[in-house]
């Protein structure tokens, strides 16, 4: 079992109150699962409120599932993206490899949750996590961990915490590859041979493979970006050739990269390493961590992704969208919504108006493409609308926004209702999501 499915079905009996966002003061006092027992739709919701689709959920765990099939990888999905076990129970049980998660504190809610195999795609020098770590992997001979190491230095520091733990056990590293001026990651293949010498001389470490972000490096799709990517791809696959060649795998080795905005470059020049193990000698699992798939946008991704309608025949669609109000139409031109800062996504694209969802507004919604929301205050959204009158968006009016970047869209609601279709006239609230952070 990859998961503890009670765990995560135990959620169903947190009782609801005050705490959950835009849940309806009716429901506080009953558990998730009664109220979710009176068929509640969406209008049934306070607003600003956050939505994830039932039917685009179902639909992206199938496209990235017979992506990695076809390619021959693994997919473990970055957890950090939406920190809610009820999700990675859909991943893990549509076929995931594991988890991948960004933080000491987040391996252990996985954990706390029963997840069996986990990557964290960081470097892990905090005294505390390290030995719970230790712990943990001496406690559960099932438990499978990786993490990562960019430094010698790192891996030093790792090694001399590690001694005071308990146990005999070694941590699987993988070295770390980065870039210039991206984020973490060893900037040469040389360092990566000095990281992966320190950690065969480490009493508690042992080299798992080579790990890096491709995604760090570019954030569009210019011939110039193309190019950087490529090169950097081809220096991980060329590290851990080198590493295969020169004897340094004890056992087998997981090579890993992967966003959710170049996963057709990784498979590329990635996914042929996993059949190359009998030239090399070494079993080696080829994993992709996109973590933004399963929700998707309609911004950022809507335009990097390779699994767009432009780039893909079975393309991605949106899980997510908030829906707004109406509160205020102080001046021509100017509507004021009651979503800001504090429910929805800012920092990579303002969220947009993609339909008018109260009142007999029909001729609104072929409007929606002159307006457009110039910036967020705390609890409300500034909505300009140049061809608008004062009668097309009367207070009160409900408007369905369309959000960028998954990553920070969750992090603002503890509890999210799945609706089964965003496109449907009155959406139904079919389930309850839970997030950790």
């Amino acid at each position: 079992m990859e998961i503890d499915e009670k765990a995560v079905a135990a959620l169903g009996d947190r009782v609801l109150g005050p705490e959950h966002k835009s849940v309806p003061a009716a429901a506080w006092g009953r558990t998730a699962r009664e109220f979710l027992d009176t068929e509640p739709h969406l209008d049934d919701f306070q607003t600003p409120v956050f939505t994830l689709d039932r039917s685009a959920l179902t639909h992206n765990l199938a496209v990235m599932g017979e992506l990695a099939e076809a390619a021959g990888v693994r997919l473990a999905p970055h957890g950090k993206t939406t920190m809610a076990p009820q999700l990675w129970a859909e991943q893990l049980a549509a076929g995931c490899w594991g988890i991948t998660l960004a933080t000491p504190w987040q391996v252990q809610v996985a954990r706390s949750f029963g997840v069996r195999r986990i990557v964290l795609a960081n470097t892990l020098v905090d005294p505390h996590g390290l030995r719970w770590v230790a712990e943990e992997l001496a406690r559960d001979p099932a438990f499978e961990f990786v993490c990562w190491a960019d430094s010698v230095a790192t891996v030093a520091l790792m090694d001399q915490q590690l001694r005071a733990a308990p146990g005999t056990g070694r941590i699987r590293v993988l070295v770390e590859l980065g870039g210039a001026q991206a984020r973490t990651g060893a900037r040469t293949i040389e360092e990566g041979h000095a990281i992966a010498a320190a950690i065969e001389r480490a009493d508690r470490l042992i080299l798992a493979g080579v790990g890096g972000y491709e995604g760090a490096l570019a954030r569009d799709r210019t011939p110039e970006s193309i190019a950087t990517l490529r090169h950097y791809l081809d220096d991980v696959a060329r590290l851990h050739r080198e590493f295969a060649a020169a004897g340094r795998y004890r056992d087998d080795a997981i090579v890993t990269a992967g966003g959710s905005s170049y996963q057709d470059l990784v498979l590329e020049h990635l996914a042929g390493l996993a059949d190359e193990q009998g030239a090399q000698g070494v079993p080696t699992t080829v994993v992709l961590r996109s973590g933004a798939y399963l929700i998707h946008d309609d911004g950022l991704y809507a335009e990097v992704s390779p699994l767009i309608p432009q780039r893909s025949a079975r393309p991605l669609r949106a899980a997510m969208h908030a829906w707004a109000r109406v509160l205020s139409r102080p001046e021509p031109g100017l509507a004021l919504l009651d979503a800001g800062r504090r429910d929805v996504p800012f920092d990579s694209g303002l969220p947009v108006p993609q339909h008018v969802v109260t009142q007999d507004l029909s001729g609104v919604d072929g409007m929606l493409d002159s307006m457009a929301i110039g910036k967020l205050a705390d609890q409300h959204a500034f909505l300009r609308m140049p061809n608008a009158t004062a009668d097309d968006l009367p207070v009160g009016t409900v408007l369905r926004l369309g959000l960028s970047h998954p990553c920070t869209a969750f992090d603002k609601w503890r509890l999210i209702p799945v609706i089964d279709d965003a496109d449907a006239r009155r959406p139904r609230v079919v389930d309850l999501v839970h997030t950790f952070f």
